[in-house]
């Protein structure tokens, strides 16, 4: 047997690359677009749980891209109390391989992708979904992908207003100063959910939930909004999804995989299923169903994460840093 050999991109080299807005959001709507045309093969996440009382667990996503010619395997996990130890609540590893002989390709430290792609599949699904000319973001939430949420968001859409809430006071306060930072203008730090979402044009739920709780009220929705929930604890009301005239998700066959989500309840309940979405994302970005029709359509978009933007997103950073030099070449065998 040949010698093989893969790349390694570590933490340090993937902030070298300085992934600019505009390739992070082509990767994933190029990775999106594929879905939509079948070119992907997607199986649905799966969780380890390994110790109920550490207060997080794994999970396990598994895709292929025919028009990158690659599979790939992210494992990220997801601890809520990380914080307490000055740790990311998410770290992950890609691990991407040739899908005809399954000879590995690269090793990828994951965790800024992770973020990266969660926020540019929030716009993505906002570019086709929000409300003409938005002028008002409520975000909740001051993870990791939240930063990227915005940031990603205001790309598109360039806000009057930006607003930011999230359970800790001081993670809340210095999310806001590293957006205010990085974009160039106020941001408003609210007080409160209702404070934050109330009236918004874009609403966002990427909270940190220890258990479900009922906390974006359905009554905080006006006409013509995108709401975009996607915590792992659902903080929806039961009436939720009766406010919406479309609901997107990202796969119908992840939708009923695992017990997290934010509409978990609305699916256990009957209120959701893959039959009464109106569509996947890559459905609509590809061109073969509609996104928003009207201005006045209360949209909700669902996205748990895809394996194939992980991998559409990795093999950009693998492109790049090939460009520039970055990695290191690893023998495998």
């Amino acid at each position: 047997m040949d010698r093989i050999h893969l790349t390694y991109l570590n933490g340090p080299d993937i902030e070298a690359l300085a992934m600019t807005d505009r390739e992070i959001l082509d990767a994933v709507e190029g990775g999106v677009r594929d879905a939509g045309r079948g070119q992907t093969v997607l199986e649905p996440r799966v969780h380890l749980i390994p110790e109920p009382e550490s207060n997080g667990h794994f999970n396990v996503l598994r895709g292929y891209i025919a028009t990158q010619n690659v599979a790939g395997v992210k494992i990220v996990s997801d601890f809520l109390d990380n914080y307490q130890q000055g740790l990311p609540s998410e770290m992950a590893l890609l691990n991407l391989f040739d899908p005809r002989t399954g000879v590995p390709v690269a090793v990828i430290d994951a965790t800024a992708i992770t973020e990266m792609r969660t926020g540019a599949m929030t716009a993505v699904g906002a570019k086709y979904l929000a409300p003409p000319n938005p002028r008002i973001l409520g975000h909740i939430g001051a993870r990791g992908t939240a930063y990227w949420n915005v940031r990603l968001l205001d790309h598109l859409f360039h806000f009057d207003e930006i607003r930011v809430h999230s359970r800790r006071r001081e993670s809340r306060n210095a999310f806001a100063d590293t957006l205010a930072r990085d974009l160039g203008r106020p941001v408003t730090v609210t007080g409160n959910w209702q404070e934050c979402l109330e009236d918004a044009d874009i609403m966002v739920e990427a909270s940190r939930l220890p258990e479900p709780a009922p906390l974006f009220k359905t009554r905080w929705i006006k006409k013509g909004a995108l709401v975009v929930p996607y915590g792992t604890m659902s903080a929806l009301e039961t009436d939720h999804t009766d406010a919406m005239d479309k609901i997107v998700v990202d796969d119908r066959g992840q939708m009923n995989s695992g017990p997290f989500g934010a509409l978990r309840p609305h699916i256990n309940a009957g209120k959701v299923s893959p039959e009464t979405v109106h569509a996947e994302i890559g459905e609509i970005v590809a061109g073969s169903l509609p996104g928003r029709e009207t201005g006045d359509e209360t949209i909700l978009f669902w996205h748990r994460g895809l394996a194939t933007s992980d991998i559409a997103l990795g093999m950009a950073m693998l492109d790049k840093a090939a460009r520039l030099g970055y990695g290191q070449t690893l023998r495998y065998a």
